[in-house]
């Protein structure tokens, strides 16, 4: 896909987390938007995968560690055919398949339940290894939060995938500074993020993750790096494309109402108008 592909895609993406959080009436717009372009990317360009055989062995796998952001998953996977995209109304309801956090044994394109923070690159790390142990090609992709990696587990996972030489691994890291109660450095800073990972051992590339070009290099660069798994630190902006929602933490878990909803979906309905004029 084109740039301009990607970004037009990125932005209907996040039209769906808006108006799933806002159907939902709870869940976490922030981080969703902060993701929305690295998940377009994934799935859209960098990951093998078939949303007509979503099991497929051969598939590479994602691993939503940071889970409560799973309106940004779903968004992106209604968007890539894996479910129809009205289904994203039904997010966090009674006898939906769409959860407040990622569920395998009920969402289509899911390959691992997370939302205990610090736990779903653990799981990634055993799935590189699986890879690793039985010969198989795919590749492991988790994305996790800035003030996630404030968690023990994570480091743990870490210093286990180094000293296996998890090359088929990318951990991504979405720094948009913001967690629920404040700013990551005002609660317990975990910067710097890249010399934590260097000092891991692994191979850790800084990007914009908002920017396309870069994303594109980055996870090209992964793929050369042979013997030590790769870290991408993405700087972000928390509820990015969204007006009001951009840099403020109580976007982090809040939904917005009736109001908020059509001005966040007029901020996107101009976006994508601007794209379509390029």
């Amino acid at each position: 896909m084109t740039n301009l592909e990607l970004q037009k895609t990125a932005n209907e993406v996040r039209k769906g987390i808006v108006t799933a959080v806002h159907s939902a009436k709870s869940g976490h717009p922030g981080g969703s938007l902060s993701a929305a372009d690295v998940f377009t990317y994934l799935y859209f360009e960098e990951m093998n995968i078939d949303p007509k055989d979503p099991k497929k062995a051969d598939r590479d796998r994602f691993v939503l560690s940071k889970g409560h952001t799973a309106p940004g998953l779903y968004a992106t996977l209604a968007e890539r055919g894996y479910f129809p995209k009205e289904d994203l109304t039904s997010l966090r309801q009674i006898g939906s398949h769409l959860q407040g956090h990622p569920c395998m044994q009920h969402t289509p394109g899911i390959d691992m339940s997370s939302g205990s923070l610090g736990q779903g690159i653990s799981a990634a790390v055993g799935m590189a290894l699986s890879a690793k142990v039985f010969g198989d090609s795919y590749r492991v992709y988790t994305l996790l939060g800035d003030g996630e990696i404030q968690e023990g587990q994570v480091w743990e996972a870490s210093m286990f995938a180094s000293a296996k030489k998890l090359d088929n691994l990318c951990v991504i890291v979405d720094n948009n500074n913001l967690q629920i109660d404040g700013t990551i450095v005002e609660v317990n800073s975990p910067y710097p993020i890249d010399e934590k990972f260097k000092a891991f051992n692994f191979h850790v590339i800084n990007v914009d993750g908002h920017d396309f070009d870069q994303l594109r290099a980055a996870f090209a660069e992964a793929k050369t790096v042979k013997g030590q798994p790769t870290a991408i630190i993405m700087k972000t902006v928390k509820g990015k494309g969204v007006s009001f929602m951009e840099n403020n933490v109580a976007w982090h878990g809040s939904a917005p109402n009736d109001e908020q909803y059509a001005i966040a979906m007029a901020d996107l309905e101009k976006a994508g108008e601007a794209l379509c004029q390029k």
